[in-house]
C-alpha cells in the first residue's frame, strides 16, 4: 500500500489525500510534524532531500515530492487527467500558478495565522501577503465565471491543486464573500460523492499508522 507522509492541516499534503480519495486508492498515512523539524530528520531526508511534505512512497520504496508532481503521477489514465494536449497545458498553467501566484500568499498568510497563532514579528508579513492572495483570487473568480471548472466543464487536476488552499483561505484572513463564482465552484468540488474534507479525521485515522 502506498504511504503519504504529511500534515492533515497542510493544503499540499491535502492535495494528495484527496486525489486519492477520488480515485479511491487507498494509502497509509504517516503524519509528519514540520514544527518538531520531523522533516528534516534524516531518515526523512532520505525520502526527500528537500526537506519537505508531502512525500509519496510507493510499493517498491520509490518516493515521489512536489504536491503537484505527486497529482500528476496518480492523475494518469484517470478522468481528472486528459489526454488533450492543449487541456494537459491548460491544467499546467493552473499548477504554476497555483505555485507561485497563489499558494505563496494564501498559504503562508494561513500559516502565519494558525501554525504560528500571528506572532508579532510576523504580522507586517501576514498583511503584505494579502494584496497578493486576493490578485490570485480575483484571477479565478474570472475563469471560473466563465467556466464550471478550471480547465472548461470537467473536475481535474487543476481544481484539486487550488482548492485545497482556497477552500481554507478564510483561515489566513481572506475573505471570499465577494468571490461568488469561486463560492460556487468550491461547493461544486466539495459535491463530488468521493470528496474528503482536509479535516476528515475519520479518512486519516481509517488509514493512517501510529505515531511512532
Amino acid at each position: 500500500m502506498m504511504k503519504v507522509y504529511g500534515d492533515y492541516r497542510s493544503g499540499n499534503c491535502y492535495k494528495v489525500k484527496l486525489m486519492l480519495h477520488l480515485l479511491d486508492h487507498g494509502y497509509e498515512w504517516v503524519p509528519i510534524n514540520i514544527l518538531r523539524g520531523e522533516s528534516r530528520s534524516p531518515e526523512f531526508l532520505l525520502k526527500n532531500p528537500n526537506g519537505k511534505i508531502p512525500v509519496l512512497e510507493l510499493n517498491d520504496g520509490t518516493c515521489l515530492w512536489e504536491s503537484n508532481a505527486i497529482l500528476n503521477f496518480l492523475a494518469e489514465g484517470s478522468e481528472f487527467l486528459p489526454s488533450d494536449p492543449r487541456l494537459r497545458t491548460q491544467i499546467l498553467q493552473w499548477q504554476f500558478f497555483e505555485q507561485y501566484s497563489h499558494e505563496p500568499f494564501l498559504a503562508v498568510a494561513r500559516y502565519i495565522k494558525v501554525y504560528l497563532g500571528l506572532p508579532d514579528e510576523r504580522l507586517a508579513e501576514y498583511q503584505a501577503r494579502q494584496l497578493d492572495g486576493y490578485h490570485a483570487l480575483n484571477v479565478m473568480e474570472q475563469q471560473l465565471a466563465r467556466t464550471p471548472y478550471l480547465v472548461g466543464e470537467r473536475y481535474s487536476i487543476a481544481d484539486v491543486a487550488l482548492y485545497a488552499y482556497t477552500h481554507v483561505a478564510h483561515e489566513g484572513g481572506f475573505d471570499l464573500s465577494h468571490y461568488p463564482a469561486i463560492g460556487e465552484w468550491l461547493a461544486r468540488v466539495a459535491s463530488h460523492p468521493r470528496h474528503v474534507g482536509m479535516y476528515d479525521q475519520a479518512a486519516i485515522t481509517a488509514t493512517c499508522s501510529p505515531d511512532p
